[in-house]
């Protein structure tokens, strides 16, 4: 049995004993039903929200050779936040573009996607298909709405203020079902897109002149792949609120836990660590801290930490 199969077959024992954990702990056989109502749906969340953002951010660092970025660099949770404020600040809290959380995943995620394929359209086209012109002013573009964000929450009813908090931060508390139908629909499609792709992957991450040598159209696959990150990055985004340095702890412990540049391995190691760390999260948010975080607060902490250690580490090379 090869190292990498090994190494998978670990995560996933461990990804399943935190899952058992996360949904048997504390039932009774007075309380069970009621429970496991409320925990399934939340352990489908947080599968959901780590397979999209684990391949999410591995697929982004692959098409820009860096692994100290994240999709959230080209503004999308910054465009959720302002897609949040603006209806809040138009329409009120008791609206039902915030009232029904279909209507609000629907809302947010289409308008993220189709921002985010106007910027690469528009972008790539002026700048000659230059990925990191669209890293700066995806940065440009961030900035921007955190700004008119900032602007319009000063303004708003501390009351309607309080509401909107509740959904800028990551929550996988009383999950939609209906939501998860359809990203799990998304995302079964997403997969059969991606899987005959992996070959072209492992060879975009030579960098752009080998890849285009070992015959692979660079700039029409990097658009292919952008608009799929886009799509993962507003699916998880829009389900559970935004978890800014998930994607720097995961997919930097995948590369050297792995040791591998196969992406039909670090795509699986990768959704596995994230499932890890976001049922860990979840489960001290619940048992530890009683509530009193969220679980974007500890990832977010631990992620900053580590994404510190990255820079530092790079400056000494």
């Amino acid at each position: 049995m090869s190292k990498n199969k090994k190494q998978i077959i670990t995560m996933s024992i461990i990804a399943i004993v935190f899952l058992t954990l996360f949904v048997v702990w504390g039932l009774t056989a007075k309380n069970y039903r009621f429970n496991l109502s409320l925990r399934i749906p939340k352990v489908l969340g947080i599968l959901i929200a780590a397979g999209t953002i684990s391949v999410a951010s591995i697929l982004f660092q692959t098409i820009t050779n860096n692994r100290i970025i994240t999709p959230s660099i080209i503004g999308l949770d910054s465009l959720y936040s302002l897609v949040q404020t603006i209806v809040v600040f138009t329409f009120g809290s008791t609206s039902i573009f915030m009232v029904n959380k279909t209507v609000n995943f629907l809302v947010s995620g289409t308008l993220m996607v189709m921002l985010s394929m106007i910027l690469f359209k528009v972008v790539l086209k002026k700048s000659k298909n230059n990925i990191f012109f669209l890293l700066l002013v995806g940065t440009v573009v961030g900035t921007l709405f955190r700004s008119m964000s900032s602007f319009m929450q000063v303004l708003i009813d501390p009351n309607e203020f309080d509401a909107l908090q509740a959904k800028l931060f990551a929550s996988f508390s009383l999950v939609n079902t209906k939501i998860i139908l359809v990203s799990i629909v998304i995302l079964i499609i997403v997969a059969f897109v991606l899987y005959k792709d992996f070959s072209k992957l492992d060879i975009m991450s030579l960098g752009r002149e080998q890849a285009i040598n070992l015959g692979v159209n660079y700039d029409k696959f990097s658009k292919k792949i952008l608009i799929i990150v886009a799509i993962l990055v507003s699916l998880s985004t829009a389900l559970v609120g935004p978890i800014t340095f998930l994607g720097i702890l995961v997919v930097n412990l995948t590369y050297e836990i792995t040791k591998t540049y196969k992406h039909s391995v670090l795509l699986i190691v990768g959704t596995l660590i994230s499932i890890i760390a976001l049922v860990g999260g979840q489960f001290l948010v619940e048992r530890v801290f009683v509530f009193n975080t969220t679980i974007s607060i500890i990832i977010n902490f631990i992620g900053g930490i580590y994404f510190i250690n990255l820079l530092l580490r790079e400056s000494k090379l």
